[in-house]
């Protein structure tokens, strides 16, 4: 084996190990697709979640005004009644009312904006995971063509014509081999004695065929005597 064929194997060897070890293209992406999956999920609830806490905040928001409301209208009525203790405590409970809207309205604001933001995040993921399922579908094909096409040229490598031709020589050699065997074979294998026979049965055949040929030639050659009749 020459040098380079040893390096070839050396180096089909090498690249063999690293497909075996290399991670498979399918399940990354497949994977990826399904962390994806699960942050849409969990991105879901949060804006489901972040809309129901606004909508509570709400509810609390004018449920507080309200009762500012009421307590005004109270101190009101106290004051007609010339009662102005009352209406002072009246007003005091207003203003507390007044102090947790306002808290209620500044969360209101924080939390709306965190609803629009999550909103947002989510109509952009949405096709993001479509265009990420699609891209998958592509790009296991490509892997899947990559690995058949790797492996076909892997075939070739191995049943290559050059690699056929050696066969081919090397059974044409086994066979002139075995017909010299059987050549060998052949001589090893005569009997003098009969062959000395047929020999003899050959040139008696030829001597009788030789002396007919004589017999008629002299035949031919002969004077031919009138006849009288």
């Amino acid at each position: 084996m020459g040098l380079f064929d040893r390096m070839g194997r050396v180096v089909r060897a090498q690249l063999n190990h690293w497909v075996g070890q290399a991670e498979d293209p399918e399940q990354i992406l497949e994977q990826a697709v399904q962390d994806m999956q699960a942050d849409l999920i969990q991105l879901r609830q949060a804006v489901a979640q972040a809309i129901a806490t606004q909508k509570r905040t709400e509810r609390q928001c004018h449920q507080a005004h309200s009762h500012a409301d009421a307590w005004q209208h109270r101190a009101h009525v106290a004051l007609q009644n010339h009662s102005e203790s009352l209406a002072r405590e009246a007003l005091l409970k207003r203003k507390t009312y007044l102090i947790t809207a306002t808290a209620l309205s500044e969360q209101l604001q924080q939390q709306q904006t965190l609803a629009a933001k999550l909103k947002r995040n989510l109509r952009e993921m949405e096709p993001r995971l479509a265009e990420a399922k699609a891209k998958k579908e592509l790009y296991i094909a490509r892997a899947r063509s990559a690995e058949a096409s790797y492996r076909l040229r892997e075939m070739l490598k191995r049943s290559s014509a050059a690699g056929a031709g050696a066969v081919f020589d090397r059974m044409e050699t086994k066979v002139m081999d075995l017909e010299a065997q059987a050549e060998v074979a052949a001589e090893l294998g005569r009997d003098p004695m009969a062959e000395r026979f047929a020999a003899l049965e050959c040139e008696h055949d030829v001597e009788q065929t030789l002396e007919a040929m004589r017999r008629q030639i002299r035949s031919q050659n002969a004077p031919q005597l009138p006849r009288f009749d």
